[in-house]
């Protein structure tokens, strides 16, 4: 087989790749969508992507890392808007500025919260915001412990910023978040001024 054979059979092998990638996307938010990522299992997604259940699996070795793919978009345009907000409102004071930055966090782990876990019912779901591994965490941890330093005064020393920036992390988890507003029935702007006055 001569090379450009090879050439162009590697470029149509990343273009197909490419193209079954999107189609396993599209799908999957298309039914996830329709029916909550619990609902929905890996055959249905194939189906519903015109593909075989085995280009499915080569891609994805299950649910869980299906989500996180298609949770990476939404993260960066989270990160955008949080990046935006703090360019913004560079003169106010980093009280001010974390309290905004979680009111644009709360609804984004509202709204995200099956994708965020892989779907609850994913034995091998990785819990994307809350593992110190994982960029969303780690991208959070970093910002917090920045204005958690900023508040910290000569008069008014903080406690250790990283500790408190991962107690607060913790407490804005998903399991915590749905906790406090299913079962003890906080409103979200309840959470969020109770999550203020104990960590700010």
């Amino acid at each position: 087989m001569s090379e450009e054979i090879k050439i162009s059979q590697s470029r149509f092998e990343r273009r197909d790749a490419a193209e079954n990638r999107q189609r396993i996307l599209a799908a999957a938010h298309k039914l996830f969508e329709q029916n909550g990522v619990d609902q929905v299992s890996m055959n249905q997604i194939a189906v519903e992507a015109q593909i075989g259940p085995g280009t499915l699996y080569r891609r994805y070795a299950n649910k869980g890392e299906l989500c996180l793919d298609l949770i990476k978009d939404s993260v960066l345009r989270f990160f955008e808007d949080i990046e935006q907000y703090l360019l913004q409102h560079q003169q106010e004071p980093p009280d001010q500025r974390l309290k905004g930055i979680l009111k644009i966090y709360m609804p984004f782990i509202e709204k995200k919260a099956q994708l965020l876990t892989g779907g609850k019912g994913s034995a091998s779901a990785k819990r994307l915001p809350y593992q110190s591994q994982n960029p969303l965490y780690n991208k959070m941890h970093q910002i917090t412990v920045e204005l958690f330093d900023e508040m910290a005064t000569a008069d008014h020393p903080s406690p250790n910023s990283i500790f408190k920036a991962d107690m607060l992390l913790v407490a804005i988890s998903i399991d915590s978040y749905f906790y406090q507003r299913d079962v003890r029935g906080y409103s979200p702007d309840e959470i969020l001024e109770h999550l203020c006055s104990t960590f700010i």
